[in-house]
């Protein structure tokens, strides 16, 4: 999984020969594995920490209990902050490592498909995570497209073919893409292994729509556009088989540079809590003020009178000094003015198959077909009989 997540330079331009491994490799280009989990083994715990601790509140808590092991300030027990913090940064991280588990399991089917790739002049299955940049790969009716494909050839008269896109835009027709005349007549295995065009394109994109290329082969060069391309994530449908030179690979490929990183999720009530967590901290940090300041001008005017009965610690040494301490006692003790159950949520589930984030509702809903927003409701004005 390693060369999955490699970082390499941004490209200005993509070579792609075909049947030509040694030559492609020299580029570095990305293999077809892909990863969407966020956290591995090793980095699951301080990565989640991290996330987790970007709530205002769990901070707010964890602040309060390094104060509670401070014994010169602290009146309440540690344990009483420790156990619902725990508690709660327990039960999300569950939650989290389940979510990504799903997100292991779902990379490592989708790695582990099978596709059968042109090697040495013999169609050979090959997992899609062993699929590189410049293989030739057959595809049968109804399979899913490894990686993004320049059409080469098919069963269909004129090297026609049609797909369905419904992973890529949600649309379920089919659409019909079309080999270049040149090599729509590479139909079988023993021309295809002789193939050694070059493809140079633009650079990996998250255009779906658009696609400009050249195919040189032969001392000639043809023009390449999105009517050629099929792209990872499509299905063959209504088509025997067909042939393509696989041209962006794992993250390089639209539908990977669509999907974009997976990201700690923010809903709008998150970003509420931690406005309205800050407006109580502020609040809470005026009373223990306001508090430490009638502390300490008691201290000086009236306790002094006792300290025989009531003589300070040995590290206070003054009325100031005692109500800087009391100010954090004050905060300590009236630190359930901040809820933790505030950030305990339970989290509802949608009708018809919607999903959102935790806790944060829809606050908008687009269709990716306009026309199903339309209503195409007709009225008669007027209507003339003649009798």
């Amino acid at each position: 999984m390693a060369l999955c997540a490699k970082k390499r330079p941004p490209e200005e331009e993509r070579r792609a020969r075909a049947n030509d491994r040694e030559y492609n490799e020299k580029f570095q280009y990305a293999s077809n594995c892909i990863k969407t989990s966020k956290y591995n083994i090793l980095t699951f715990l301080p990565v989640n920490l991290f996330e987790q601790f970007q709530e205002v509140a769990n901070t707010y808590f964890l602040f309060l209990l390094i104060l509670q092991l401070i014994p010169q300030i602290s009146s309440l027990s540690w344990f009483t902050t420790i156990v619902p913090l725990v508690l709660v940064l327990t039960i999300t991280a569950v939650k989290d490592a389940t979510d990504d588990y799903f997100r292991h399991k779902s990379d490592n089917q989708v790695n582990n498909r099978q596709s059968q790739v042109l090697i040495n002049g013999i169609l050979q299955q090959e997992q899609w995570m062993n699929v590189c940049v410049g293989d030739i790969i057959k595809l049968e009716n109804n399979q899913f497209v490894a990686a993004d494909l320049l059409l080469l050839s098919s069963s269909e008269p004129h090297g026609l073919c049609y797909i369905e896109t419904a992973e890529l835009d949600g649309e379920t027709n089919m659409k019909v893409r079309q080999a270049i005349p040149v090599t729509s007549e590479l139909g079988d295995i023993s021309k295809l292994a002789k193939f050694d065009g070059e493809v140079i394109c633009e650079p990996p994109n998250n255009k779906l729509d658009k696609f400009s290329g050249t195919l040189y082969w032969k001392e000639n060069k043809f023009p390449l556009s999105n009517q050629n391309m099929l792209l990872r994530g499509c299905v063959l449908r209504n088509t025997e088989w067909c042939f393509g030179l696989v041209i962006f690979a794992g993250p390089d490929t639209k539908l990977m540079q669509n999907s974009g990183r997976t990201k700690f999720k923010r809903t709008s009530i998150d970003r509420l809590m931690n406005t309205l967590v800050l407006w109580i901290f502020g609040f809470l940090v005026c009373m223990g003020v306001i508090l430490a300041i009638g502390n300490a001008i008691w201290e000086h005017e009236v306790g002094t009178r006792f300290q025989v009965y009531l003589p300070w610690d040995e590290a206070v040494d003054s009325a100031f000094f005692s109500g800087f301490l009391s100010f954090w006692s004050y905060i300590i003790i009236l630190n359930t003015v901040v809820p933790i159950s505030l950030y305990v949520r339970y989290v509802p589930s949608l009708p018809w198959g919607l999903s959102r984030e935790p806790g944060g509702p829809i606050a908008l809903f687009f269709s990716m077909k306009m026309k199903s927003l339309r209503s195409n409701l007709k009225s008669s004005s007027s209507c003339t009989v003649n009798i």
